[in-house]
């Protein structure tokens, strides 16, 4: 059985608010690894532009 495997045989055991613990976790060990690129600055100016237009900003619902 692979690594991967495992994980996803240990996360399908997890209660609910263990599987949003883990979500929030992965999600700041992802956007520690990402880069600012030039790509990502622009996403943040056109979100900013979005907001001051009175847009209300995404956000996933767990």
């Amino acid at each position: 059985m692979s690594t991967v495997q495992e994980i996803e045989s240990a996360l399908r055991r997890l209660t609910p608010a263990e599987m949003r613990a883990v979500r929030d976790w992965l999600d700041e060990v992802i956007e520690d690894q990402l880069e600012f690129t030039p790509e990502f600055a622009a996403k943040i100016a056109r979100s900013e532009q979005e907001m001051a237009q009175g847009n209300q900003p995404r956000t996933r619902q767990p």
